[in-house]
């Protein structure tokens, strides 16, 4: 492939090619799939004028449009759904199936945008509740933020893009894209899909670029808002690097599940399975560490391990495949390198453990204590750790032992156990009788701790994303 095939930026509501590219290549096969052009530094000044040219008029849209255009998103990629899995699969090598149940869920989440346009909450603020309020009255109204960068990962290159996306355009405000480096070609299809509406062209920008690129926008007070998903070192870093602007970060967890006696464990074993190896674990809550009460331990653990050892790994492209590559083999080579630390220090592999290129075994752990990089750092990899515990305050208290605080979940009839879980969780949800894997795209979604500021969820981010204005007026006496 050459210079001129190369993948062009969306930059002012055009098609631009630009002198650098990169290669993004397929983690099954290693095939180059596409050369992608590189924003580079002459590029930020354009995107500044665009934006800033843009952003008046998409802020005096009218809610209707905004809808309308949301929903001709939705109705784009249902249209085209089959080539938005297959490039998913192809760049993020995530199993085919996984990719389309990814586009599936960014079409509910353009949908749900296109509602949520035509409902941003404003209020009647009574302004007589003090004295000498009585001849005013009050209203709110939110408004909004203004140009916002969102910066997103490669495990979920449309859903996750969706969630920067959506929100925006449902909100009034300009966004510029940059898509992860490893999976780019599905937000520039979805590039695509956004001109076919009538919002005004540069109202979305799609640049790749370098990391030092984004930092230079992250500084630039040309954008009002960032919203970034992706690594904690890396989130916390462009925070302290972005000023005065709103900042919501997303960087992840290494989600716990607890099980106590009374949960239903068939129900468990079967969805800690599907927590713990989808899309190899390169979820920010795929299940990481399971906690079992100690008359369940073995019950849960032989049935767990078969079904781990019976999981389908390979092709991504085919049907029956459950576990494919990781982004990378730099990526596996970490992980295998985890496994092995973790049994230097006296856990034990049960399944699993092994890496051949970017694969790796689907692997379950025991024996493990709190300080093992396995259960205190996000591993992002098909490893689960399982761990017995006497007494529900016990669990508690192993759980929380972490930098991060998703999400949670645990298996439990008992609804004082789940009040009390509901409390003590240092988490920024909890699921019962669910896995913490689970996300619906219109439930607030983020965590505290380490794992970031500010929600997710299309309502959520617009509230996020827009800023409350009041309106005081005083009533002819």
């Amino acid at each position: 492939m050459t210079m001129a095939t190369a993948k062009p930026i969306l930059l002012g509501g055009q098609w631009v090619q630009t002198s650098t590219v990169e290669a993004v290549r397929n983690p099954y096969s290693d095939e180059v799939l596409a050369m992608v052009c590189q924003a580079e530094s002459e590029h930020i000044h354009q995107v500044v004028e665009s934006v800033k040219r843009v952003s008046t008029e998409f802020a005096r849209i009218p809610a209707h449009a905004r809808a309308k255009a949301l929903l001709h998103i939705a109705a784009g990629l249902s249209n085209r759904r089959e080539e938005f899995a297959t490039t998913i699969c192809q760049e993020a090598g995530k199993p085919i199936t996984d990719a389309r149940r990814e586009v599936d869920r960014a079409i509910q989440t353009f949908r749900i945008a296109a509602e949520e346009s035509t409902r941003i909450p404003g209020e009647i603020l009574p302004m007589d509740l003090t004295p000498g309020g009585e001849a005013y009255s009050g209203s709110v109204k939110r408004f909004p933020i203004g140009t916002v960068l969102g910066i997103t990962p490669f495990n979920f290159p449309l859903n996750l893009v969706a969630h920067k996306v959506a929100p925006c355009l449902a909100a009034g405000n300009p966004m510029v894209l940059k898509p992860a480096p490893q999976t780019p070609l599905t937000s520039l299809l979805l590039g695509e899909v956004f001109l076919t509406t009538e919002l005004p062209p540069e109202t979305l920008t799609i640049i790749p670029c370098s990391n030092a690129l984004a930092e230079q926008m992250v500084i630039h007070p040309a954008f009002q808002a960032l919203s970034f998903t992706g690594s904690m070192t890396i989130g916390w870093m462009l925070k302290g690097k972005a000023g005065y602007k709103r900042v919501l970060l997303e960087l992840g967890g290494n989600a716990g599940v607890i099980i106590e006696p009374d949960g239903n464990l068939d129900v468990a074993i079967d969805r800690c399975v599907a927590g713990g190896y989808g899309y190899s674990g390169q979820t920010c809550i795929s299940v990481q560490r399971i906690f079992v009460h100690e008359s369940r331990y073995d019950d849960f653990l032989k049935p767990f391990v078969d079904r781990v050892r019976a999981l389908p790994m390979g092709d991504p492209s085919l049907e029956k495949t459950v576990v494919g590559p990781l982004i990378n083999e730099q990526a596996a080579r970490r992980v295998e390198a985890w496994i092995q630390e973790a049994v230097s220090q006296g856990a034990t592999i049960l399944t699993g453990g092994t890496r051949k290129h970017s694969f790796i075994e689907p692997t379950v752990l025991t024996h493990v204590s709190s300080n093992m990089k396995v259960c205190c750092e996000e591993i992002f990899g098909p490893v689960v750790t399982v761990t017995s515990y006497a007494h529900l305050e016990e669990a508690l208290t192993l759980h929380n032992d972490s930098e991060f605080g998703l999400q949670a979940g645990i298996f439990t009839s008992n609804i004082d156990t789940m009040y009390q879980a509901y409390s003590q969780l240092e988490v920024g949800a909890l699921l019962v009788n669910e896995i913490p894997t689970f996300r619906a795209d219109h439930m607030p979604y983020g965590g505290i701790k380490q794992s970031g500021l500010g929600r997710e969820g299309v309502r959520y981010a617009i509230q996020e994303l827009t800023e409350p204005k009041l309106l005081v007026v005083k009533t002819p006496s």
